[in-house]
């Protein structure tokens, strides 16, 4: 499909955010992880409200697809909501997507946003509609007590009104530990900023996110073309340099890698064990990379904290031996 984009309206202070769940269910969220995700939300001047099956839950901790169709349409059908916010992430976004009423969606655009599983929807909606959609926190996501001032900063920088470009400058610190068990006992470390892996400038239209939610969309209607793309991409444990090496593989085997623009790899966790030196190796031993920029270290993915990026938004890629400049140049 023709991308002809479709960028959804800012959030202002009175709106009306629903959470939904496509993947896995609110029931295995907290109270007290909803509380504070809750106070944090009215304390950006949004009112939230939950989808009518978010807290069914099965054998694989999500409800069944025509619950969850039910709720992303009936968000999108609601004048009063102006975003929608995921629940989590999972295993079971991709069981929508052939039900899912695009038509409904294009008509009604709307900011919706989240990561991991959930990128695998984003991608498909805006393969098949043009509409913008956002990597950023989930609901679960503001729930986290401490090391948030910067998810919460760019999540409103990018979905409220205001800014015209917007810098993805690096955090200053960063966790990798299960912050919902014990939110007290916290373990943050500095942040060494963004890696550069091969040096280039690039400007050009952003797909991805969790590379596993993302690839699994190959070979079907619901890819998003990768001619003039800049691909960000980042996994979860049990992700290893091996498996990494074989989702890029994967990607440069598809149609229209040869006019991908760059790649931006978000934080890996700690458990992969991938570093500068294993990224390297895996980057230049494909010729198909020679000519592109490519950082890493980018802070999304399964670590905190996160930025918020637009799915279908543009960005301007600067790698330099001196450093890294992100910019959001569209969303």
């Amino acid at each position: 499909m023709k991308e002809n984009k479709i960028f959804p309206k800012k959030l202002s202070a009175g709106d009306e955010v629903r959470v939904i769940a496509p993947a896995r269910s609110m029931s295995i969220i907290s109270p007290a992880v909803r509380s504070i995700a809750l106070k944090r939300l009215k304390e950006m001047g949004l009112k939230v409200s939950f989808s009518k099956h978010c807290e069914e839950r099965d054998a694989f901790d999500s409800s069944s697809v025509k619950s969850r169709l039910e709720d992303i349409h009936e968000a999108f059908s609601d004048k009063k909501v102006a975003a929608i916010l995921t629940t989590i992430g999972g295993c079971n976004s991709i069981h929508l997507l052939k039900e899912l009423d695009y038509k409904l969606l294009r008509k009604n655009p709307k900011i919706i946003c989240g990561y991991s599983d959930i990128s695998t929807l984003q991608n498909a909606v805006f393969a098949q509609t043009g509409l913008v959609t956002y990597s950023g926190p989930h609901f679960s996501t503001f729930g986290c007590l401490q090391g948030i001032d910067y998810v919460v900063d760019s999540f409103q920088k990018c979905l409220f009104n205001g800014e015209k470009e917007l810098s993805l400058t690096s955090s200053s610190s960063w966790s990798d530990d299960e912050w919902y068990l014990d939110q007290e006992k916290r373990k943050f470390m500095p942040n060494e900023g963004y890696i550069v892996l091969q040096t280039g400038e690039a400007a050009g239209t952003i797909v991805g996110g969790n590379i596993d939610s993302f690839t699994v969309l190959q070979g079907t209607e619901y890819m998003p073309s990768l001619k003039n793309k800049i691909l960000f991409l980042e996994d979860n444990d049990p992700m290893t340099a091996d498996i990494l090496d074989r989702h890029i593989h994967s990607l440069i085997l598809q149609s229209g890698f040869k006019h991908v623009k760059g790649i931006v790899l978000g934080r890996f966790q700690v458990a992969s064990k991938i570093t500068k030196d294993l990224l390297e190796k895996i980057i230049h031993s494909k010729k198909e990379l020679n000519d592109i920029p490519v950082v890493a270290q980018a802070d999304f993915g399964h670590t905190l904290p996160l930025f918020t990026f637009p799915i279908g938004g543009e960005v301007r890629l600067e790698s330099k031996p001196s450093g890294v400049k992100l910019t959001l140049t569209r969303f």
